[in-house]
């Protein structure tokens, strides 16, 4: 039996048909085995075959079956647009039949893939925020968000091992958070929005010749190869333009065994995009995509074009054969318009900011876009100045543009160097600062418009309606996040100056964006420095402030305190009744947790609606960052930790405990130094609180009003 079972099926690549039948006779047994073995083979062969059918190549999307989500579209003519004109949204367009990269062998199948593509935005010398080729166990993504997740992930679950994503990522913003080198990079990500690999933009030549950058951003067509060696476990990504042919050496390499990632049969190839503050467009020309082998050669000939920019065309035609008197003066007239519209949008331009021309704004287009400044769209005014909503004409970028009057040239260079600098930063819970523009006796700084307006409005204002807890607390947490940012996770150290809920501006989904960071150097520069100049905000301003006047983070952590308890109690800092009273808003929350009720404080606006231990937590935490002695206060990143649960805040059981013993007497000399320092600021600036002070609409503004 054991011979005749050893015995071939086959002979000579033939099936012995009599020989089955002979054996079938002789032995049921082997029948039976013969059966499974032949439908194993039929399985195994047939696997085989569809494991190596997923190969396709598009020269334009016209005709192609493609499952797309989001602002994704095919255009009339075939390019594959992720995303459009709108801020703030996401694209996915998807191959629509799974593609089984599992390979029993050796864990994730080789494959390869290549792909056009290219980035056109409504903006010069700005874009959102990327493109991403991404291999999913899905095609759409719940919970996603825009800018700069790429549509991919979202803020809680970005570095989740559960996710099983591999992405390729052409990323034109620099996100600090996520460790990006550059505002110009290709990466892969595994799982997360922090690259395991990354490199800037460009190619090696054919000929080997020095490494050339590209610009993403360029809007010029640009072709990316994606290629993974399931033997090796290696990934090597290229980039070139499409007028070259496809390099001999890729852009990096990386090591990475991608079955730890790719572990279910049934896994989906596309691309993912999102803008973020400026509105973008993100095209697929050509995809090709192979399994097991090399994905086939695009023809760059049969891509379908990118869409043309619109050009204006000119008012006046040079070379006219007759020219009457009427078209003379008709030009005279016009050069007389000419030379007063130049005078009326004149702007202050110096040597210096020649290199700051993609961060100045034109004062022509901010002038169009708030149609001349006008009363009606103001937004807001404080000690800053008044702030105007805007849309900029050619890009329909919404824009909020502040308008500061500041005579003094004094230290203006090195203030506009610090506002384009600030300009970099990358937060999701601070207000972008696009850029500035100087004219004559102002300066005027744009913002990313916030549609939602000023925190403090819902919370001091009857008429709009109160935010609930849950929206109270998100925003907390928000503007800690945004505040550490800038204390430790940014290149430099950022001291805000001016922490309060009218700084924190909430957009289309009520969260928190902490705005006018780093304002207040425009008065540290334009002053002389031998006076004494405090920047700030009463009831916000540490008592060492009043003392040293220079600037520490635990100045803002001081303010963020302030604002952690105007937040929970719907209160201000300091309610001044009269010249001889005044009701400060600490003072009454220690009082409530000295009899043990801290939680009585609470906003009465929230009625029940509320969760206790987070409410506890807030209001100790605010009592915390109060203490007059800067070094019993926490830290930004403690601050963090405590609000998300990862530690916990120490037990307030006393107020020798809350003073941390570094010098703090208890809540009495606190409320003594909030006292001295309101008679040192009266003292300072009798003329701002006279009685009329105790009624003016601007009575808890020192020198700063926020927006």
């Amino acid at each position: 039996m054991a011979s005749n079972f050893g015995r071939p099926l086959r002979r000579n690549g033939a099936y012995d048909v009599r020989f089955h039948r002979r054996e079938m006779n002789k032995n049921p047994m082997f029948f039976n085995l013969s059966i499974v073995v032949s439908l194993l083979l039929v399985s195994v062969v047939s696997s085989a075959a569809s494991e190596g059918s997923t190969d396709f190549i598009f020269h334009g999307f016209q005709s192609a079956n493609l499952s797309l989500d989001g602002m994704a579209v095919v255009t009339s003519n075939g390019l594959l647009k992720l995303t459009n004109e709108t801020r703030q949204r996401i694209g996915h367009g998807f191959y629509p039949n799974p593609v089984n990269f599992i390979n029993f062998s050796h864990g994730v199948s080789s494959f390869s893939t290549t792909f056009v593509f290219a980035i056109i935005s409504e903006y010069p010398n700005l874009s959102g925020h990327g493109i991403a080729f991404v291999v999913a166990p899905t095609k759409t993504f719940p919970g996603a968000e825009p800018s700069q997740h790429l549509g991919l992930f979202n803020g809680n679950n970005s570095g989740n091992t559960n996710n099983h994503i591999f992405a390729v990522e052409l990323d034109t913003i620099q996100n600090l958070e996520l460790q990006d080198i550059d505002a110009n990079h290709v990466g892969i990500d595994i799982n997360g929005l922090i690259s395991k690999k990354a490199a800037t933009a460009g190619f090696y030549p054919y000929n080997n010749e020095k490494f050339r950058n590209l610009t993403l951003i360029s809007g010029q067509p640009m072709q990316v190869w994606i290629e993974y060696n399931g033997i090796n476990k290696e990934i090597n990504v290229t980039l070139a333009p499409i007028n070259i042919p496809k390099p001999k050496i890729p852009l990096f390499s990386y090591s990475w065994d991608l079955s730890s990632v790719i572990k279910n049969s049934s896994m989906f190839v596309g691309f993912s995009s999102s803008t973020g503050s400026v509105s973008t467009s993100h095209y697929i020309l050509g995809w090709s995509f192979g399994l097991n082998g090399q994905a086939q050669s695009l023809d760059i000939s049969r891509l379908p074009k990118l869409p043309q920019k619109k050009h204006r065309s000119k008012v006046l035609t040079i070379g006219l054969p007759l020219i009457s008197g009427g078209i003379v003066l008709l030009v005279i007239l016009g050069f007389v318009y000419v030379i007063r519209r130049k005078r009326k949008f004149a702007e202050l331009l110096e040597d210096w900011e020649l290199d700051y021309g993609p961060h100045r704004f034109k004062y022509k287009d901010l002038y169009t876009a708030t149609n001349g400044f006008k009363e009606k769209e103001i937004l807001g005014s404080g000690g800053f100045g008044r702030v105007y909503k805007g849309v900029l004409p050619k890009s329909k970028l919404e824009i909020a543009v502040k308008r500061v009057s500041h005579e003094s040239r004094q230290g203006m260079k090195e203030f506009v160097a610090e506002i384009v600098s600030l300009g970099r930063l990358r937060h999701r819970n601070l207000v972008q600062l696009l850029g500035y523009c100087r004219r004559k006796g102002e300066l005027l700084l744009v913002y990313d418009y916030m549609p939602n307006g000023s925190l403090d409005k819902y919370l001091f204002n009857e008429p709009n309606p109160s935010l609930n807890w849950s929206q109270r607390f998100r925003i907390i947490k928000g503007v800690a996040s945004g505040l550490l940012y800038l204390h430790e996770e940014w290149e430099q150290i950022v001291i805000h100056k001016d922490v309060k809920a009218s700084n924190v501006l909430l957009d289309n989904e009520l969260n928190g964006r902490l705005g006018d960071f780093g304002l207040a150097r425009l008065y540290d520069h334009g002053t002389d420095p031998q006076t004494t100049h405090i920047v700030g905000t009463l009831g916000y301003l540490a008592p060492e402030h009043t003392r040293s006047g220079r600037p520490t983070t635990q100045m803002d952590v001081f303010a963020f305190g302030a604002f952690l308890l105007e937040v929970a109690t719907g209160k201000r800092p300091i309610e001044i009744r009269g010249m001889m009273e005044d009701v400060i808003l600490v003072d009454w929350v220690m009082l409530c947790w000295m009899r043990g009720a801290i939680v009585e404080a609470k906003d009465p606006k929230l009625g029940t609606e509320y969760v206790t231990e987070e409410m506890e937590m807030v209001l100790k935490l605010g009592l915390l960052c109060s203490q007059s002695n800067p070094m019993a206060r926490p830290s930004m990143r403690q601050i963090v930790q405590y609000l998300e649960g990862d530690a916990v805040m120490p037990e307030m059981g006393s107020i020798e405990t809350l003073g941390g013993g570094g010098g703090f007497e208890g809540f009495d000399d606190l409320a003594m130094s909030y006292n001295s320092f309101l008679d040192k600021a009266i003292a300072y600036s009798t003329s701002s609180f006279e009685r009329g002070f105790a009624h003016s609409s601007d009575a808890q503004s020192l020198l700063s009003g926020g927006r």
